[in-house]
């Protein structure tokens, strides 16, 4: 059986394929993607992303209950192809960067939902607030990546959140109140 079925099939269904210890993965900043998209005073939806971002995945195949995830993601690379609503968002109304440049997500269950899908529950930090987050992830492969030559596992999550639930009122019902977010990663071990 090639590595990538073991891991999926590991991952997702906690099932062992003969490691001890969990298997540290750091997330690729080249190939992580964090984007998210709101409603603008109900004519649109603006898209925005965090340029800056790194974490790690534990993976014990043998107990996915042993498995995690962490990231921090810093609010000062937020990019929204426009620099003074960048500005702006950035400011105490918003992101706060200058006094809270990280957000943080740490997983605390992960759940199995389907032959290559999850949930992954954790906490989120932002503003200072810490709150539960369920990302649906669905794992995409896992291999040796022919450009790298390293052991490679790729991830697609969505979510959304409250925004409210941190603090972030600006503008509230205007600008809307969900936001959705959207996370495309590779982790390289």
């Amino acid at each position: 059986m090639r590595f990538s079925s073991l891991f999926a099939v590991a991952l997702l269904a906690g099932t062992s394929v003969g490691h001890a210890a969990p298997s540290e993965y750091a997330l690729d900043p080249s190939h992580t993607s964090v984007v998210f998209v709101i409603n603008h005073l109900g004519f649109s939806n603006v898209y925005g992303r965090f340029n800056e971002v790194a974490g790690t995945l534990r993976f014990d195949p043998q107990a996915l209950g042993s498995s995690s995830v962490t990231a921090t993601i810093k609010t000062g690379s937020l990019d929204t192809n426009h620099a003074k609503r960048e500005e702006h968002l950035k400011s105490a109304d918003f992101f706060n960067a200058a006094v809270f440049p990280d957000m943080t997500f740490t997983s605390t269950a992960i759940e199995k939902t389907g032959e290559r899908t999850g949930k992954v529950t954790g906490t989120l930090t932002l503003l200072g607030v810490a709150k539960p987050v369920v990302l649906d992830v669905t794992f995409n492969q896992a291999g040796i990546s022919p450009i790298s030559k390293k052991e490679t596992a790729g991830f697609s999550a969505r979510g959304s959140l409250k925004r409210s639930d941190f603090g972030m009122k600006t503008f509230l019902p205007a600008i809307a109140d969900r936001v959705d977010f959207i996370i495309e990663t590779e982790a390289v071990k």
